[in-house]
């Protein structure tokens, strides 16, 4: 029984959605063609388990690139109406149309000048009627055997929101860069807004010797600042080399006596560089992709070749880019 009925509420609900789909007509678009004019903020409203749909609406709404804030009726009726400006549009949510907290503001609403767009059952309702733009959210019947707990309704009101929210997002052509930025602190984020220069070590923290110094300063270098590589730099300071801790192991099992020889004698001169404004997925990407082995450090040059730090693989992947 606990199986049957849970697979009846999941059927019941899944019909609801697909009910919207021929709801998605001529005031559907002009609705979205108004929001996306709208030069103020789109204020959803609605109580009870309308309410707490509205501030995922709302949310979805402001982290998909259309500015959008949840109003709770009832404190609005008593001074929080005056979030609202005549250049917001009010989505008001009420699957009957006719909860008392919504329909009392309306008339404030109207007279401040914002618009309306219904989300509700029945456009005859008192919302439907006094809305400037109608979206048909009502269900055949709820999940709820009693029919009284709202169910149905309520992921029917998500999933229209969820529509609003993605056509909205495509006629503004809101990319994964604009999505980043209003996530900054999730994995996305960190891919596509950290740079290079937000993880590299610089300073005294990056490891450099110059042309002429032995093998071994350059050991000593590396080993103190832990980063398993050093840069090389010519009199004027300028980058021409580095020497990694994989190139002294090679170096060893074939000469034990180089460890007094200048630098220069075992440096890699051309190897992968990086700037400091690149994204640091993308220095991830050139060190997984390197032939004929991946790297694990990469130096951060500028456009006059100087030495501004260098940037480990261990920083990434702490960073969690992936």
């Amino acid at each position: 029984m606990i199986k049957e009925r849970a697979i009846e509420t999941l059927k019941i609900e899944a019909a609801a959605i697909e009910d919207l789909i021929n709801r998605v007509d001529e005031e559907f678009v002009r609705a979205i063609e108004e929001i996306l004019k709208c030069r103020g903020r789109i204020v959803v409203t609605g109580m009870g388990k309308s309410g707490h749909v509205g501030r995922k609406i709302a949310a979805t709404f402001a982290s998909t690139g259309t500015p959008a804030f949840f109003l709770h009726p009832a404190e609005a009726y008593h001074g929080d109406l005056g979030m609202i400006t005549s250049n917001d549009i009010v989505i008001a949510i009420s699957n009957s149309g006719e909860s008392s907290e919504i329909v009392n503001i309306l008339p404030i609403i109207r007279r401040i000048g914002a618009q309306i767009i219904a989300m509700c059952g029945r456009r005859t309702s008192s919302l439907g009627k006094n809305a400037d733009f109608f979206i048909n959210i009502g269900v055949e019947r709820e999940a709820c055997s009693l029919g009284l707990a709202p169910t149905a309704s309520t992921t029917a009101t998500l999933a229209m929101g969820d529509a609003m929210a993605m056509a909205l997002m495509d006629e503004k052509k809101f990319t994964s860069q604009d999505y980043a930025l209003f996530h900054p602190g999730g994995a996305l984020g960190r891919k596509l807004l950290l740079t290079v220069g937000d993880v590299m070590h610089s300073g005294d923290d990056n490891p450099i010797v110059k042309i002429g110094a032995t093998v071994k300063d350059a050991l000593f270098e590396m080993t103190e600042k832990g980063l398993g590589a050093v840069s090389v730099v010519d009199e004027n300071k300028k980058f021409v080399g580095l020497v990694t801790d994989g190139i002294i192991r090679r170096a060893l099992e074939k000469d034990k006596n180089f460890i007094d020889e200048p630098v220069e004698h075992i440096m890699k001169e051309e190897p992968l560089i990086i700037s400091a404004d690149k994204l640091a997925a993308a220095a991830l990407s050139v060190m997984e992709k390197h032939q004929p082995r991946p790297v694990t450090v990469l130096p951060v040059v500028d456009s006059d070749n100087n030495p501004l730090g260098i940037v480990h693989i261990t920083d990434l992947l702490r960073q969690g880019i992936m």
